[in-house]
């Protein structure tokens, strides 16, 4: 097995430019996102042992903004249901073009997993088919906040009534004192994990224009406008929070 390849892409200085899931990305997203983002690998393990919850058979499961498809990965060693499809969207080309070589060697290994498909596409703009399970993993944030609500409402319609939307995002505190302590713990977790004070600058300046964040309340009030009427926060761990909404 090969090494991971370790993030290095703002260890020097550089031009400023917005951030975008690019082959350089791509190429160290899982050595990024692990040092980056507390509680990820949590997030991703959990997700796999509460999806058989809510799959049903003959329904889709959508990973929706997949990357390189680590929460598909977890829901396929998971969910044993019968005539049940995955289907990973991205709108990183690259994104999609590694994720189907991890599968196609995984499918090579493994039988009885569950089929998975994955689409380079934009997930605002793709007809959803009736579905068991929907999950946007740290995705959210990244779509213009003009057009989260309408997506989060197509989701609604098309989920089976038993079943369930996981919603994981970095988010914000409307108290300044509980913002500051989180975001000085955030910084301290990037330190420990090896970033440099130029590095996190960096990434800061070229993520603020990309990814705008939101708070619970307002993901819980948006949920429920698009229809969800139950919204639970089944996890934080500082400024990340995953979510789970029910029809």
């Amino acid at each position: 097995m090969q090494p991971q390849p370790i993030d290095t892409i703002f260890s020097e200085k550089r031009k400023k430019i917005d951030f975008a899931f690019n082959e350089e990305v791509v190429n160290v997203f899982s050595d990024m996102i692990k040092r980056s983002a507390p509680g990820y690998p949590t997030i991703i393990e959990q997700i796999g042992r509460f999806a058989p919850l809510f799959a049903e058979n003959n329904s889709k499961i959508y990973d929706l903004g997949c990357s390189l498809g680590a929460i598909s990965n977890a829901l396929r060693h998971s969910i044993k249901t019968e005539n049940t499809e995955i289907i990973a969207i991205d709108n990183s080309a690259p994104m999609i073009e590694k994720a189907s070589q991890f599968f196609q060697l995984q499918d090579q290994v493994h039988d009885g997993l569950i089929p998975i498909h994955l689409k380079h596409d934009d997930i605002t703009q793709v007809d959803f088919e009736p579905a068991s399970i929907f999950v946007l993993n740290l995705t959210l944030q990244f779509i213009e906040p003009s057009e989260r609500l309408a997506l989060l409402s197509k989701i609604h319609q098309s989920l089976l009534p038993t079943g369930a939307l996981f919603l994981s995002e970095k988010t914000y505190f409307h108290d300044p004192e509980e913002q500051a302590v989180l975001d000085d713990m955030h910084l301290a977790f990037k330190r420990a994990n090896g970033y440099s004070e130029l590095e996190i600058s960096q990434k800061r300046e070229a993520i603020e224009n990309v990814m705008r964040i939101d708070s619970f309340e307002i993901h819980k009030e948006r949920l429920h406008q698009a229809g969800f009427t139950r919204v639970y926060q089944w996890f934080q761990c500082l400024n990340f929070i995953s979510i789970i909404a029910l029809p």
